[in-house]
């Protein structure tokens, strides 16, 4: 998985429309290869971010689970936690 994509699921508040998009244009661009398409290519990258936008709200609207919601705050400080360990 793209390292830059961050789990979207089970927070609270839920995922925020800009954060869903950013997590599908990370996806286009890493099967793609590109991180801005050329002009003849930028409207199929464009539509391609929509679909898995929608696709990606309507799979995050259909999840159902018994655990509580996670705190991003708190998620935030455990990935500086892991990764001040990793790279110290």
């Amino acid at each position: 998985m793209c390292r830059n994509i961050k789990p979207l699921f089970n927070f609270d508040p839920p995922a925020s429309d800009e954060e869903i998009r950013a997590a599908a244009t990370q996806f286009v661009r890493k099967i793609t290869g590109y991180n801005k398409p050329s002009q003849d290519n930028e409207a199929a990258f464009n539509e391609a971010v929509e679909l898995i936008t929608h696709d990606a709200r309507h799979l995050l609207g259909s999840l159902h689970t018994h655990a509580n919601p996670k705190n991003r705050e708190m998620e935030a400080a455990k990935a500086r936690a892991r990764s001040a360990k990793r790279f110290s």
